[in-house]
């Protein structure tokens, strides 16, 4: 038995509060009210940091996700931390084609869709013998499928606006590079991600843009909440499993705030990265790239 309940790896390893201060606001002529960032799974961890830092920059921010008592927090957070741009909540789900559709559409009637971040994803934990092929389907959906659904909605509004111009972000992941056991959907599909990502910008003319984020462990709840049971199948203390197995082959010995990666993304979709296409920006405290 774990020693930590969830609730408590929540409490100690789930994401602090954020603020304006964490927040990166850059100069950016297109960073305005007139141009909408859809992001994916933006009810929590890393989509709810990234609709308040895109916000924060003064974008109009489609959030949508299935939770929508969550959008409606980020909202209200929004609105608290009185940051410039608007959050506007889409609730959907991510496996249904129509709904795809109708994110792309809804976002259309509130400016210009100038921008991309498919952050949503799920993680289930199981060795391939026993990995449930219902659970990677599911995941293949959220995860690949529809990304690339919603960039084949988004590139029209891209072509069709008056720069002609459009960013996709992908929320890849270390194990889009490296992989860890007992995780074959999320690693199969981080890896597909990196392929989506540059396919796209092979497709975007250099007006169109699409690069990934590569991160290790993040603060958020998708993460804190397998650490009890990662524990048990490793016959560990939930601390170990956070010293030894996640940080275990960084050299940066501390788990990153959503808010880092979220800031991650209003660089890379700015003007200041207008080379960085294809790419993947690996920020992950070394754990792929040394040893």
């Amino acid at each position: 038995m774990a020693d930590m309940t969830v609730a408590e790896a929540m409490e100690k390893y789930g994401p602090s509060d954020i603020t304006r201060e964490d927040l990166l606001v850059l100069d950016d002529p297109n960073y305005t009210e007139e141009n909408v960032a859809i992001i994916t799974g933006g009810a929590s961890g890393i989509g709810r940091a990234t609709a308040l830092a895109f916000a924060a920059n003064g974008l109009t921010v489609v959030a949508t996700d299935i939770d929508d008592d969550g959008l409606e927090e980020v909202q209200k957070t929004a609105n608290e931390l009185e940051i410039p741009g608007n959050v506007v909540p889409v609730p959907a789900n991510l496996t249904d084609d129509a709904a795809l559709e109708r994110i792309v559409d809804e976002a259309a009637d509130h400016g210009t869709v100038q921008y991309l971040v498919n952050n949503a994803g799920i993680q289930h934990v199981a060795p391939i013998e026993s990995f449930p092929l219902e659970k990677y389907d599911q995941m293949h959906e959220i995860m690949l499928r529809a990304p690339l659904v919603l960039t084949k909605h988004c590139l029209p509004h891209f072509r069709e606006s008056e720069r002609g111009r459009g960013v996709v972000a992908n929320m890849c992941s270390v194990h889009g590079h490296i992989v860890t056991r007992d995780k074959v959907a999320y690693n199969t599909l981080k890896f597909g991600l990196r392929g989506l990502t540059q396919s796209i910008a092979a497709e975007g003319g250099g007006t169109i843009r699409s690069f990934s984020v590569s991160t290790g462990y993040v603060k958020t709840a998708l993460v804190a909440k397998q650490l009890p049971d990662t524990a048990d199948r490793r016959e560990m203390t939930v601390d170990e499993v956070v010293k030894d197995v996640m940080l275990g082959q960084t050299r940066v010995k501390e788990l990153m705030e959503p808010y880092e990666v979220a800031n991650l993304f209003v660089m890379g979709c700015s003007k200041h990265s207008d080379h960085l296409n294809g790419g993947d920006m690996t920020y992950e405290g070394g754990m792929s790239l040394t040893y």
